[in-house]
């Protein structure tokens, strides 16, 4: 089993870049048909993959649905068992929703940033008694 330092630095996706984007893009209904086509050892070593990411997290308990506690803990340790846990949660059950979905919106500002005061002009005069010699 890795230590959590080395499996940072060794992390690689399991899977290529475009079978990944699929599985983020699918729909509740085309995600188990992906999932099912990865081996269960690579299926597990990819729900720890997302689960290390954020924006991931919603596809990691969905993968990690599919998988045994045993190959979870075997190739994740600690957070293997606690993917698993949260995968057989009732709210992790639902498979994620587009990519969007669960993002927080965002607010813009319609007030100015900040006000200044009016720079006042100056004459060559002023400005050379600023300027010293």
């Amino acid at each position: 089993m890795f230590s959590s330092r080395e499996a940072f630095e060794n992390d690689f996706c399991p899977v290529r870049d475009e079978l990944l984007g699929e599985m983020y893009r699918a729909n509740a209904n085309g995600l188990p048909l992906l999932v099912e086509s990865v081996s269960s050892e690579t299926r597990a070593m990819l729900a720890l993959f997302c689960y290390r990411r954020s924006h991931l997290h919603s596809l990691a308990l969905a993968i990690a649905a599919s998988c045994t506690e045993r190959e979870l803990i075997s190739l994740g340790g600690r957070v293997g068992s606690t993917l698993y846990a949260l995968s057989r949660e009732p709210a992790a059950r639902s498979t994620p929703s587009s990519s969007y979905g669960n993002r927080k919106p965002i607010t813009l500002s319609t007030k100015p940033l900040s006000t200044f005061a009016p720079i006042e002009d100056l004459d060559d005069e002023d400005l050379a008694e600023a300027v010293p010699a």
